[in-house]
């Protein structure tokens, strides 16, 4: 029978420092954060052959005593926390006490450091009975590790090429800066400096290291409800990537991999992104430290917040009122310049008006989270039309036939726009009265708006703007239960198989609901009689086959429910206005005035971008003037 023994100290080093030196870059995390909690505001960073043969961290922080170097070099010794109450708010970047030690068991490591106040510094090197010596510092500490896994090489085996490991120990110090703009950090490389990035604001930071493009194609976030905040910039959806490689998440200024912060970024893009393309983001949640457990994972990139669901409606609602901010006359966060101190300003963002069927309200589950789980139930409440129960203004954007009854003649632009007046257009919509999208010009191809505002040109895709303004007020008239319907004079009727007729008599009165009055005209044919007001301009036939079809497939109950946002982004579609309509002035000019009002306007239901601006600036550029 195998004997019981205790293992040795080095072993049970060796052993925890597999959970927390994974490679090079989770060792330099761990003496970024030790310097960050030390107090730095300046921090260099020598690396060699990708971080295995040298890291070197050099910081201006508090020190180490003398007498507590030895210390320091043990597990579970640490100054961040002396009792279970710290652990359970923690306040710190580090606290287990275990990263110097772990480090100094699979290297070879030697720790320099100078506590304010003192007369020189103290040097130790990390080998058992090793005493401090006299050393030169001016201030702070300085931690080298070389030769990293030289005595366990097994493990040396798994780490990668040089160029990969670097990446990480690059990408670790470009988090650990985006913390802490307030903190200067260079990074050098083989006797080679990659960045030095000054003390800025957090914008300024943000675009050294993300780059002037990411703050230039994002919008600014930030909203706070009693003891939760989130700040930081949030992709325009139509600038999207590929891959969730731009995703930075910090919470209490550590960087995340969550779940309930990754759904909820979803959830939120979910309307307005195209395809397969991931939100970029850089996020900063600041969040009551009681409310939030960081001691769940060895190297500290999860966490457990004591009321998920409250954070993930918080920061649901904030990032899709964010999105969902109509156009303004300059959507885009202007480029910070290098040599403005000053951040931008930033707006108050307000919760979001509509909440997707499969969130439910929330539940108060613990006290402290009170004040921002009423930031989640205000957001069900904001934008509610005053009174009540109004009926949703009618919407017909486009010259069709008015199958109204009593009356079967072409029916006139029902737009708010007015006629024509005599003279030029320029005289008629002066380009600098402010108006985001500016007045129209043209049409070209029958698919795009030319228009003019005060900065330029702007190019519309009017059926993918069409497309946004009635998938948006579909969703408001569904919520508030006022789906006005439209009766046809003459029954749109197209052919139809038996399942399709047996669908739509087993839930007539369901369709009725949504405003559709579909009826048997005989064996393989059915009819539209009605169809909802907002759509009359569409394909009554076309629309009905589209929501047989989704019907069939997946029922009434799924379709008013979990799917109801794709069947009304379907509907939106079929009943938007087509490619090749000519359209007059008004009515283009019309679309841009209700598109200004519009949430989300600048994506269609599929997420493809609805306009776009070219500047006086840029088109100087394309023609080479002043050159």
């Amino acid at each position: 029978m195998p004997t019981i023994a205790r293992l040795p100290d080095l072993l049970i080093s060796q052993i925890a420092a597999g959970e927390v030196v994974e490679r090079p870059a989770s060792v330099l995390k761990e003496l970024l954060e030790n310097s960050l909690d030390a107090g730095s505001k300046a921090i260099q960073v020598h690396l060699e052959e990708g971080g295995i043969k040298l890291i070197r961290i050099t910081d201006d922080g508090c020190g180490i005593a003398r007498d507590e170097l030895a210390l320091a070099l043990t597990r579970h010794a640490t100054s961040k926390i002396t009792s279970l109450d710290d652990l359970e708010r923690v306040a710190t970047l580090g606290f287990r006490g275990e990263a110097l030690a772990s480090v100094a068991s699979v290297a070879r490591l030697t720790l320099t450091s100078r506590e304010r106040g003192a007369g020189h510094a103290w040097k130790l090197r990390g080998e058992t009975g090793a005493e401090p010596e006299p050393a030169a510092l001016m201030a702070g500490t300085v931690v080298e590790m070389r030769d990293l896994y030289y005595n366990t090489p097994a493990r040396r085996k798994f780490l990668k090429s040089e160029s990969t490991e670097f990446a990480h120990c690059a990408d670790a110090v470009r988090r650990l800066a985006l913390t802490r703009p307030d903190v200067a950090v260079s990074l050098n490389h083989n006797g080679r400096a990659l960045f030095q990035l000054a003390p800025a604001d957090r914008a300024r930071r943000i675009a050294d290291i993300l780059g002037d493009d990411f703050v230039g194609a994002a919008r600014m976030v930030d909203a706070q409800s009693g003891p939760i905040s989130l700040a930081g910039f949030a992709i325009d959806p139509t600038r999207a990537g590929e891959t969730k490689d731009g995703q930075y998440v910090f919470v209490n200024g550590r960087f995340v991999r969550d779940k309930v912060i990754g759904h909820a970024l979803r959830e939120a893009y979910r309307d307005v992104l195209h395809g397969s393309r991931q939100p970029a983001v850089c996020l900063f949640l600041e969040i009551d430290p009681g409310l939030v457990d960081v001691n769940v994972h060895p190297a500290k990139t999860e966490v457990r917040f004591r009321d998920s669901r409250a954070v993930h409606q918080f920061v649901f609602h904030v990032i899709q009122r964010t999105l969902a901010a109509p156009v303004q006359a300059d959507t885009t966060v202007a480029l910070i310049e290098r040599d403005t101190p000053a951040a931008p300003a930033r707006p108050n963002i307000a919760p979001a008006a509509y909440t997707p069927p499969h969130q439910h309200s929330l539940g108060v589950a613990e006290p402290a989270a009170a004040a921002y789980l009423a930031f989640a139930r205000a957001a069900q409440q904001r934008d509610r039309p005053q009174g009540g129960s109004g009926p949703v203004p009618q919407f017909q954007a486009f010259p069709a036939v008015d199958r109204r009854e009593g009356n079967d003649t072409p029916s006139a632009t029902a737009l708010s726009e007015p006629p024509p007046q005599t003279g030029s257009l320029a005289q008629e919509r002066p380009a600098d009265t402010g108006a985001p999208l500016g007045y129209a010009l043209a049409q070209l191809h029958g698919i795009y708006i030319l228009a003019q505002n005060a900065r330029g040109l702007i190019l519309v895709d009017m059926h993918a703007a069409h497309e946004r303004i009635l998938y948006e007020k579909l969703k408001t008239a569904f919520d508030e239960r006022q789906v006005s319907t439209q009766n046809l004079l003459i029954p749109a009727v197209f052919s139809a198989d038996a399942l399709d007729i047996a669908a739509v008599e087993e839930h007539a009165e369901a369709l009725a609901d949504i405003g559709f009055a579909i009826t048997p005209l005989g064996p393989n044919q059915l009819g539209v009689r009605a169809l909802p007001a907002l759509l009359q301009a569409g394909d009554p036939a076309a629309l009905a086959r589209a929501l047989i079809a989704d019907l069939r497939e997946h029922g009434i109950s799924q379709l008013i429910t979990a799917r109801r946002n794709e069947l009304l982004a379907t509907m939106a579609c079929h009943g938007a206005v087509r490619a090749r309509r000519q359209l007059t002035v008004p009515e283009m000019n019309a679309l841009l005035r209700q598109m200004e009002e519009t949430e989300r306007a600048g994506q269609c239901n599929h997420g493809r971008p609805t306009w776009t601006e070219l500047t006086l600036d840029q088109l100087d550029k394309l023609f080479l003037r002043g050159q």
